[in-house]
Parts: structure tokens; C-alpha cells; sequence
């Protein structure tokens, strides 16, 4: 290795022929890098933490508690696919300066098939996800009245058979457990609007603008580039854990809290031996696979954007352990609140927390948060919280596939003013395509982009991909030969043997495991009809068909 003046920054070595000796192209404009450490280590923080990490307690409660029974297939994903593809990805952004597109071109042009699949995936996230920050933002403006509205059963969106829930005044008659509670119709006739029409152009005004609100905040944290990006995760990092700490102090502090706590640490190992046990494995290895945003090319174009001999490796393991400790920490903080609910109530926890994903954030944790002294100031602060988790995640989304785009054409898109145009046109063609998500059937939408966009079984193909490209064709002991460059030693032989081995096995078996399932979506007893199949189809078609034909073209030429 050549010996560089002290105080050079070391680039990609001469003797690659993937490389171009790290000299950008004659009148190509020079790629921006991130000002320090703590702007890269703060990006991705902001984009791996997020709603992911409080849908992780319901995963927990639905597969038979945190303390080993879901816990023994988490760490096995965790530790044989999520920390080595979160890894791989960081590290080849970092080494070839390159977004989630080119990043492939380089090294192996056989499988740039994959940085687009990538990209397609962030383009489903992009026009998806900002529809949960629409609803935090919707639910947001509702905190600040006083009672809160969905905790009253006098407006025009209640029924006959709603149900206000109260704290500690008496038991619940079987008649009254059986009736709708007054937040469940909030989300529904009031937030969501079902009918049993479920009309795709029934636009709802109101969730429109939220949804306009939110892609506006998202433009103006990241126009700039990744600079101000940098500055801005600073606050969208670091706010949530503070409104998460005062939530789980506030939550363990209530009477419940405890019997919550223990549910969530009691484990249930009869779900080992249930028929449906593999669909714990499923679980885990989704939840492992979105918590950390691997297969998206988000961790390739954020890596992209450090210094050359950035100790990638020592910030990926921090990062994957920060992760997961906000999830189970997360855990302590809602089931506490749930465990208050159900004391409150006179129900089983398992009654109280049968909500997986929105049903979650904004059913059953509003109606904890409508039985505790001060309700609205709790609810401003979950909802906060949601809020910045969301946005963090999705203007950082936003960022890797306007980073793609541009080191795609970068004559064109690394001039003056360019870069505003480009993400200014990704949010006006991403809320455009996110509008049918707010109509009375935008539910439907939802669920099948969520089942089937960024489906377990796609992400799983892309890391098969991903893995054979880097470890068979372009070589395991080469990459690690380039990484040893970058950061002066080699990682753990424990990363390139999963990489060569252990990783496409377990997502290979995994995959089809979900193949042999039939998913169907099924909306609050609205069961949509072929067209859903269609549909779902084509979401999981559209990414994996763009490796095989760019490997193709490739051969043609």
C-alpha cells in the first residue's frame, strides 16, 4: 500500500480497474462529503430508528414475549443477516464514493440490477410512509383540544355502539367489552373515513394538507444536500429519545405498569411449539430486515458520503446496537402504558394490545393516553414523537434516491440549483402518487403497499443478490482486502463467511417459506377483490424483474 503524506485523505487504490483512481471526470463537479463523523453517525441513526422500532413491542407480544421466545430468531437474523448486510452496504458506498445505483456499477456491472430494485423500493417508502406522518400530523392538531376528540362519544362521527373508556371507576360489563371503543371509531370514521364503498376518489381535504405539511417539512430539511441534511438530524435524531424517556418514566410510574412490564418479559415458549411457529421466524426477519433499511440502497448512498478511511466498521456495529436496545427499550415504555390501560379497564393485557402496526400509535396507545391526568399534553408529546421519528426515516429516503439520481447524470445535477430542483420534483411526483392513500379506500393502498411494496419477499431476494454479488463474483477476500484500506484492518472473518455462506442460506430458506404463504389483505372486515392480487403482484414483480433484465442488457451488449 502506498504511503500517504500525513494529513492526505487515502483514496480507492490505482490497481482497481473498477475505479478511475478517484479522479472525478473532467467537468463533473466535485461529490459533497459529510462535514464530521457525528453527521453520518446521526443520518443513519435517523433513518434506522423509527416507527419500526415501536411496532417491535407488538411483535414481541404477538410471538410470545421479549424474554426468548421472539427474541432467539431476532438475534439469529440480527446477527447472520441484518449486521452484515447493514455492513456490506455502508462499506461499498463508502469505498466507491457512489449512490445505491452506481455503487453496483462499479464493482460489478452484472448486478447494477440491484441498486435499482433498490431504488424502486425507496420510491414505494417515499410515497407510502410520509402517510403515517400525515396521520400523526392529523392527530397531532386533534391533541391540542380539550377533552380530546377521541376520547368523547358526542360527535358526529360516533356511533350508537361507541364506548368511552374510563380509569379505575368499575368493572366493564360483557355487554360494554363488547362494544367499540370511542378511539377505534375515531381512526375509523373519523381519520380513515371507511365506507362500504371504499371509493378511491373520495380525496379527504383535510388528511390531503397533512400530507402536504409533511412533504413540505421533509423538502426544506433536505434541499440543500447533504449538508444541511447533516445539521438538521442533529434535532430529528436526538428529540424522539427524549420524548420517548419522559413517556417510559411517565408510563412505569402508573399502577399497571408492572403486570405490562412482566407481559412483555414473560415468555411464551408454547409459540415454539405452535404449528405457526415459523411465522415467528417471518416476523423476526421482517422486523430485522426494515428496522435496519437494509436492500434499500439508503445505508449505500449515506455511506457514500463519508471520508475515504471513515472507521465504517466500528460505526455500523454502534449503530446496529443502538437499534436494537431503542426497540426493547421502546417495549418498556408502551407496554407500561398498556399494562395502566388494561388495569384501568379490568381487562387481560391481551386484550388491550391486540394492535399491530397504525393500530397501534393511534388506537390503543391514544386510549391509554385519554385515561391518564393531563391527557392532552401526553398525547402532544406521543404524537411529537411519532412525528420526528417518521420524518428523520423519510426525508433521509428521500436523500438516498435523490443522491441516486444525481450520480447517475452528474453533469446535469450537480450544478448550481439542480439539486433543489430534483428532490423538489420528487415530492411533488411522490405526493401527487401518495394522494389516493388519503381517499376512503386509501387504506387498502396502504396495506397493499406496505404487505407487498416492500415485502419481506423482495427485500430477501435483493439480500440473496446482493450477497453473491459481493462474496462470489467480485470476491469476499477482495472486498475485504478494500475495506482493510479504508479503515487499516480487516473485520471479523465472522462477516465474510456469513456473507459467502450463512446470509444467503437463511434469507434463501426464509423467502421461501413466505412464498409458500398466501397473503391476502384484509382491511376492518373489507375484503378487497382480484384487483388486490393484481396489484400486490406487480409491487413485488416491478423491483425483482430489474435485475435479471439489467443483467441481460448487459449480456446483449
Amino acid at each position: 500500500r502506498d504511503i500517504m503524506a500525513e494529513g492526505t485523505e487515502r483514496g480507492p487504490p490505482d490497481t482497481n480497474p473498477a475505479f478511475s483512481k478517484g479522479i472525478p471526470e473532467a467537468g463533473v463537479p466535485p461529490r459533497e462529503k459529510m462535514a464530521n463523523k457525528m453527521e453520518f453517525i446521526f443520518s443513519m441513526a435517523g433513518e434506522i430508528i423509527g416507527l419500526g422500532n415501536i411496532w417491535f413491542p407488538y411483535l414481541c407480544f404477538r410471538n410470545g414475549g421479549i424474554a426468548g421466545v421472539f427474541l432467539i430468531p431476532y438475534f439469529v437474523f440480527l446477527f447472520f443477516c441484518g449486521i452484515p448486510l447493514f455492513f456490506l452496504e455502508t462499506a461499498l458506498g463508502q469505498y466507491t464514493s457512489e449512490g445505491g445505483v452506481t455503487a453496483w456499477r462499479k464493482i460489478c456491472p452484472m448486478f447494477q440490477g440491484i441498486g435499482v430494485a433498490s431504488q424502486v423500493i425507496v420510491t414505494y417508502l417515499n410515497i407510502y410512509y410520509i402517510v403515517v406522518l400525515a396521520w400523526a400530523i392529523f392527530y397531532l392538531f386533534n391533541a391540542f383540544k380539550s377533552p380530546l376528540p377521541w376520547s368523547t362519544c358526542d360527535n358526529t362521527w360516533n356511533t350508537k355502539s361507541g364506548f368511552i373508556s374510563r380509569s379505575g371507576a368499575r368493572m366493564m360489563t360483557p355487554w360494554e367489552k363488547n362494544r367499540i371503543p370511542t378511539e377505534e371509531e375515531f381512526w375509523i370514521n373519523r381519520v380513515l373515513r371507511l365506507s362500504d364503498e371504499m371509493s378511491m376518489t373520495a380525496l379527504h381535504w383535510d388528511l390531503a394538507l397533512c400530507l402536504l405539511l409533511a412533504w413540505v417539512m421533509c423538502y426544506f430539511c433536505i434541499w440543500k444536500g447533504i449538508k444541511s441534511t447533516g445539521k438538521v438530524v442533529y434535532f430529528t435524531a436526538t428529540f424522539p429519545y427524549l420524548l420517548l424517556f419522559i413517556i417510559f418514566i411517565r408510563g412505569v410510574t402508573l399502577p399497571g405498569a408492572g403486570e405490562g412490564v412482566r407481559f412483555y418479559l414473560t415468555p411464551d415458549f408454547s409459540k415454539l411449539a405452535d404449528p405457526n411457529s415459523p411465522q415467528v421466524w417471518a416476523d423476526a426477519g421482517t422486523q430485522v430486515f426494515f428496522s435496519y433499511a437494509v436492500c434499500q440502497g439508503v445505508l449505500t448512498s449515506l455511506g457514500s458520503y463519508n471520508k475515504y478511511n471513515n472507521n465504517c466498521y466500528r460505526d455500523c456495529l454502534a449503530l446496529c446496537f443502538l437499534n436494537s436496545f431503542t426497540s426493547i427499550f421502546a417495549g418498556f415504555a408502551v407496554f407500561s402504558v398498556l399494562g395502566f390501560m388494561a388495569h384501568g379497564l379490568d381487562l387481560s393485557l391481551p386484550d388491550v394490545a391486540v394492535s399491530g402496526g397504525p393500530g397501534l400509535a393511534f388506537i390503543a396507545y391514544p386510549k391509554a393516553l385519554s385515561m391518564l391526568p393531563g391527557s392532552s399534553f401526553w398525547a402532544v408529546l406521543f404524537f411529537l414523537m411519532i412525528l420526528f421519528l417518521g420524518l428523520d426515516t423519510q426525508f433521509v429516503c428521500v436523500e438516498s434516491l435523490a443522491t441516486s439520481i444525481t450520480d447517475l447524470f452528474p453533469r446535469q445535477l450537480r450544478k448550481p440549483g439542480a439539486r433543489e430542483l430534483l428532490v423538489l420534483a420528487i415530492t411533488i411526483v411522490c405526493f401527487l402518487l401518495g394522494l389516493p392513500l388519503v381517499t376512503q379506500g386509501g387504506i387498502v393502498l396502504f396495506q397493499l403497499m406496505d404487505t407487498f411494496g416492500a415485502s419481506g419477499i423482495t427485500l430477501l431476494f435483493i439480500a440473496c443478490c446482493e450477497t453473491i454479488a459481493v462474496a462470489w463474483v467480485y470476491g469476499a477476500d477482495r472486498f475485504y482486502d478494500n475495506i482493510e484500506d479504508m479503515i487499516g484492518y480487516q473485520p471479523l472473518p465472522f462477516l465474510k463467511y456469513c456473507w459467502l455462506f450463512i446470509t444467503p442460506l437463511i434469507c434463501g430458506f426464509t423467502m421461501l417459506y413466505n412464498l409458500a404463504q398466501a397473503q391476502s389483505i384484509k382491511v376492518y372486515g373489507y375484503l378487497p377483490g382480484p384487483w388486490a392480487s393484481v396489484v400486490g403482484s406487480l409491487l413485488i414483480i416491478t423491483p425483482l424483474m430489474c435485475i435479471p433484465v439489467f443483467l441481460f442488457i448487459l449480456l446483449c451488449k
